[in-house]
């Protein structure tokens, strides 16, 4: 995200962490979507902006738990060419 303008960082995001992450946890991340893929968790979900994605990594660093990527997805739900 180095050459992301800030403007641009509100819209729908996909977090891969590795391990487990149970449903329960959802609601403590903002309602994210939460599936499985293989070894990882998947949380997909919507931030404002920049400050908000900054917050949901942090809640992922705060449980200890790995993150494999971050991506922003376009309003379709497919991947940002451009982050």
């Amino acid at each position: 995200m180095a050459g992301m303008n800030i403007s641009n960082a509100a819209g729908t995001y996909q977090l891969r962490v590795r391990g487990y992450l149970d449903q329960k946890w959802s609601e403590w991340f903002d309602g994210f979507e939460i599936i499985y893929c293989g070894e990882d968790t998947i949380l997909t979900g919507s931030v404002p902006d920049q400050a908000a994605l900054h917050g949901m990594l942090a809640k992922i660093g705060d449980l200890g738990l790995f993150i494999v990527c971050v991506e922003h997805l376009d309003h379709k739900g497919g991947k940002n060419e451009a982050s």
